[in-house]
């Protein structure tokens, strides 16, 4: 076996490892997860995480860049990039009152981009879309009878995508991405007794799950502007998605709390229903970006717009209706990378510095509540404002001269309640990526 088929052999091998552990991985502990599909994730890989999330107008041959397909067309006939990420988070969430943190990790992405022939690029990868992870509550009372009720949900959706791109003529390029859409979500509420003695605990759940096809669209052009600068504007379309799903609910009595005790027999069955074809709808999605490089300094903005408004998803997952659950989603990003000299031996000099900054509202609204007397108060959203930090280590191969990079990030989100009584969320996350810039279909004469 040559060394090219034992280096996509262990690709493939790596790629069904993080694909099951993608499956079961939740990495997020915020309430507003409770709504709609989760909480949306950001699509951009490391490099362009630290800036600021910029992607539609980034055209790089050292740089996996799902964002916009279009700019798989970039490489070389000999380069191979492989490129994974980790990350950190620490999240607060304070309604004002009180005040809870959480710690998560999580693998972030795994992808790949080598030349086809010619103009052509491909590239496949595994990443999040969305992610649900939960569990709150709060203390009651009914009568004589004190209680907690408790809200718990896990999931999200995951895509394996496939694409391809074309330069059919100098500086103009087109792709496209075919994404495999999966994933499962289950949401629970849970009752447990704290003063009658022997009582039983009563949980509700509803769980689905999500299995369609997603597709991404994207362009390229490039004007330059002399022999080491050039200005790339980019754009991407994503079609709206419609999906159908059983909602199984179920409602049952156990003698021990479910979550903690998962594989007990329910002591009573109230109902164990299947909601069968239920409408799911994802939605259309539009991006421009555009992007000014030079030997020494890249500039970047990217506006997106997606049309969630009006999308079917059904009603008994969340009590809201088709007129108040989806708010039409837009986010601006800007960013910016600077390097002292990338021909320099000197080690500091060759650094990658990166910054950047986004804007955003949320595509969902919750249900508000009073907490003093739990009257509802209506529904509403947040905007979430960003800003990223990050350095590109460069690592070159002494045999083949190839440049790699160890990309750190730094990233800090906040997101403001647009009423009173909702949660406010601050979270901190480091990220680590690995983009490694291989020799792939060339054989060496000697080792």
């Amino acid at each position: 076996m040559n060394i090219t088929a034992k280096r996509f052999l262990s690709f493939i091998v790596l790629f069904t490892v993080v694909a099951a552990t993608f499956a079961q991985q939740v990495g997020s502990n915020s309430p507003y997860g409770r709504y709609g599909f989760g909480l949306l994730s950001n699509q951009s890989f490391g490099a362009s995480e630290a800036m600021g999330g910029i992607s539609y107008g980034l055209r790089r041959s050292q740089q996996v860049n799902p964002g916009n397909p279009a700019s798989y067309s970039r490489l070389d006939s000999l380069t191979f990039i492989f490129d994974f990420g980790v990350s950190g988070h620490y999240a607060t969430y304070s309604d004002g009152l009180n005040k809870q943190n959480f710690y998560n990790g999580n693998l972030d992405y795994i992808a790949m981009q080598f030349p086809v022939f010619g103009k052509l690029g491909a590239s496949i990868g595994l990443l999040p879309y969305s992610k649900v992870g939960y569990n709150y509550g709060q203390t009651r009372a009914l009568e004589n009878i004190v209680y907690e009720e408790v809200f718990r949900g896990t999931g999200g959706l995951s895509q394996i995508y496939a694409g391809i791109a074309y330069e059919p003529v100098k500086n103009f390029s087109v792709g496209a991405n075919v994404s495999y859409l999966f994933g499962n979500f289950s949401y629970s509420s849970i009752s447990v007794p704290r003063t009658a003695t022997g009582a039983t605990i009563g949980e509700e759940k509803k769980k689905y799950s999500i299995r369609d096809f997603k597709y991404d669209f994207g362009a390229q052009v490039v004007f330059p502007v002399n022999k080491t600068s050039s200005l790339t504007v980019g754009a991407v379309y994503s079609p709206k998605i419609t999906s159908k799903a059983d909602v199984y609910a179920t409602q049952m009595m156990f003698l021990s709390d479910p979550y903690t005790n998962p594989y007990q027999t329910p002591s009573e069955v109230l109902r164990d229903d299947t909601l069968s074809n239920r409408s799911f709808q994802l939605p259309a999605t539009y991006g421009l970006g555009v992007t000014y490089s030079n030997t020494n300094l890249l500039l970047g903005v990217d506006g997106t717009y997606q049309q969630w408004s009006g999308l079917d998803y059904p009603d008994v997952l969340d009590g809201l209706t088709t007129q108040n659950r989806f708010n039409n989603a837009y986010r601006i990003n800007a960013g910016a990378e600077y390097i002292i000299d990338p021909y320099s031996r000197n080690f500091f000099s060759r650094i990658r510095f990166r910054a950047g900054i986004s804007y955003g509202n949320s595509y969902t609204n919750v249900s508000v509540y009073n907490p003093s007397t739990s009257t509802s108060v209506g529904v509403g959203g947040f905007k979430e404002y960003g800003i990223n930090f990050g350095l590109g280590l460069p690592f070159r191969d002494s045999m083949s001269g190839r440049l790699s990079l160890l990309n750190i990030g730094f990233g800090y989100t906040t997101q403001r309640p647009d009423l009173q009584y909702m949660i406010k969320q601050d979270m901190f996350k480091i990220s680590l990526n690995m983009n490694i810039n291989e020799f792939w279909f060339f054989k060496r004469q000697f080792n």
